[in-house]
């Protein structure tokens, strides 16, 4: 029986298998908080601030400062002062973050299509 797409062991097992081929490529590893703030950022349409993600994924903003400060260093995502509050700092994701998100995603699908079982 083939496993189902809604089902906690077959989305641990995409989880799995995704760590893993994102370990064995050439690409740099993200840690959690990393990749959790990559995401926020690529897959989210409103401009995304250090103080909104730290309220987002509940931790503090020295922890997002230095998840920026890695996907800066590997030109995943870029900060900039907002033009229209100079105090406040938006973060942006890059062609290259985009890109490592799309690759996430196409890995996630793997080479098989789960069909859903039907009731």
């Amino acid at each position: 029986m083939r496993p189902v797409a809604d089902e906690p062991d077959y989305l641990l097992h995409v989880i799995r298998r995704t760590c893993v081929a994102e370990i064995r490529s050439d690409e740099p590893d993200l840690n959690l908080r990393q990749l959790a703030v990559l995401l926020v950022v690529c897959l989210t349409d409103k401009p995304q601030t250090v103080r909104g993600l730290a309220a987002h994924l509940n931790v503090n903003k020295p922890a997002i400062t230095r998840a920026l400060d890695r996907l800066e260093e590997l030109e995943l995502a870029v900060r900039t002062a907002d033009r229209r509050d100079r105090r406040s700092v938006v973060v942006q994701c890059t062609v290259g973050g985009a890109a490592m998100v799309e690759r996430l995603g196409v890995e996630m699908i793997g080479p098989h299509r789960v069909v859903r079982r039907e009731c």
